[in-house]
């Protein structure tokens, strides 16, 4: 079969459920992916065949993609911060507004340093050698991005999916970077005395309530992990709170936790650390959206 068809057919199909926009990024995702054509080849060689076993494999991505598929899990990869992660149903598939939550870290940690008594400081321009506590991990790709930033910082990442530690192991392996990934229940506060003391503690955690469900999309509910994405309507702000009680402790002296929350309920999420910090920091994304807690301990 000509590529140029199979091109063609893809994105009408797609149209049934998508927007000509998105329908289009998706195909040429699909096609550069796994039959290695870009865009711009089919427009220079209309007479470019697909292989049929490719051809098979395509005609397979479409019908999963009809069902409200993200691409991310038809593929097996998601892009985050210029690297390629692997990602399935066991992890979240890694956002824009997560990648902010990273640059606002690496933009506070090169104003940073250790004083005289080795206690962090985050108000000079020297770079700091950082104790890291991801919560809540997923695919890796907050702890991963850090370490390939900051290659000589610690950092421990958990999660309470065994799976989801898997595909983090594999994205660690690729990316050549060593990270403790420990498969903890981090919301039982037996286990917190095994931690030690940590300069940055980093979530995205669960924060939407279950009641708002119905409001997002059937490629969101219908396939990725509600344990990573829900919360109960009578304690949405669990994960916040449990994270507050934990940095009391755990956090050194001039240290932060930064956290991506919910853009209704950042004021509430401030809160929730205030009676734990010395203050906090609510900080708006590209759009203007209230969607990073920053504590400072």
């Amino acid at each position: 079969m000509l590529a140029k068809d199979s091109y063609r057919n893809f994105l009408v199909q797609l149209q049934q459920i998508y927007p000509l926009s998105e329908a289009s990024v998706m195909v040429d995702w699909v096609f550069e992916h796994t039959a290695h054509i870009k865009k711009n080849e089919l427009i220079k060689n209309s007479s470019l065949l697909l292989d049929a076993v490719v051809e098979k494999k395509i005609n397979i991505q479409l019908k999963e993609l009809l069902t409200h598929k993200p691409i991310q899990y038809v593929l097996g990869e998601a892009w985050f911060y210029n690297l390629r992660f692997v990602v399935n149903e066991h992890t979240l598939i890694p956002r824009p507004e997560t990648e902010e939550l990273v640059q606002l870290i690496l933009s506070q940690l090169k104003m940073a340093k250790f004083d005289t008594n080795n206690k962090i400081s985050f108000n000079t321009a020297n770079p700091a050698t950082v104790s890291i506590l991801d919560i809540g991990t997923g695919s890796g790709c907050i702890p991963i991005v850090l370490k390939k930033n900051l290659p000589l910082a610690n950092i421990t990442s958990l999660d309470v999916s065994k799976e989801a530690i898997n595909v983090a192991t594999e994205n660690a392996l690729t990316h050549h970077v060593d990270i403790n990934f420990k498969v903890i229940d981090f919301l039982d506060e037996s286990l917190w005395s095994s931690f030690p003391m940590y300069d940055i503690i980093v979530s995205n955690p669960p924060y939407i309530p279950i009641a708002e469900k119905e409001k997002l999309n059937t490629n969101v509910t219908a396939f990725e992990p509600h344990t990573a994405l829900f919360v109960p309507n009578e304690n949405s702000f669990l994960f916040y709170e449990k994270i507050a009680l934990f940095a009391k402790k755990h956090v050194n002296y001039g240290g932060k936790v930064f956290v991506e929350c919910h853009e209704d309920y950042a004021k509430d999420t401030a809160l929730a650390f205030g009676k734990n910090c010395s203050h906090t920091q609510i900080v708006k994304d590209v759009f203007g959206k209230e969607r990073m807690i920053i504590a400072y301990y």
